[in-house]
C-alpha cells in the first residue's frame, strides 16, 4: 500500500508578485505631481524626462537596462549637483534687521 499525500505537499505556491515602478513623477522645478514623464529611445540610445507643465527637460544616455525611474533619479542627482554650494536666502526678517 502507498502512503497518503499530505495536503501541504500537493499545493503549489504562486511566485511573488513583482512591484511596479512609477512612470509619472513630480517636477523638481514647478513641484506639480505626476507631471514628469520619461521616454526612452533605445534605437538612438537617448532617454528624456520632461515636465508637461513647465516644459523643463533632461536628456541622458540610455541602455537596455534603463527604466523611467532611472532617468528621473539621474535628473534629480543632476539638479542636486548644480545646486551644490548655492546659498538659499529666504525672505524672512531677522530680529537684527531694521526696516
Amino acid at each position: 500500500m502507498g502512503k497518503r499525500r499530505s495536503r501541504k505537499a500537493s499545493k503549489a505556491t504562486a511566485p511573488p508578485k513583482k512591484l511596479k515602478l512609477d512612470t509619472a513623477f513630480d517636477c523638481p522645478f514647478c513641484n506639480h505631481t505626476g507631471s514628469v514623464e520619461c521616454s526612452i529611445d533605445l534605437k538612438h540610445r537617448i532617454a528624456v524626462a520632461s515636465c508637461g507643465v513647465c516644459n523643463e527637460r533632461y536628456c541622458t544616455v540610455a541602455n537596455a537596462l534603463t527604466e523611467p525611474v532611472d532617468v528621473y533619479s539621474e535628473w534629480i542627482d543632476a539638479c542636486e549637483r548644480a545646486n551644490e554650494g548655492v546659498v538659499v536666502r529666504r525672505g524672512y526678517a531677522d530680529e537684527t534687521d531694521d526696516f
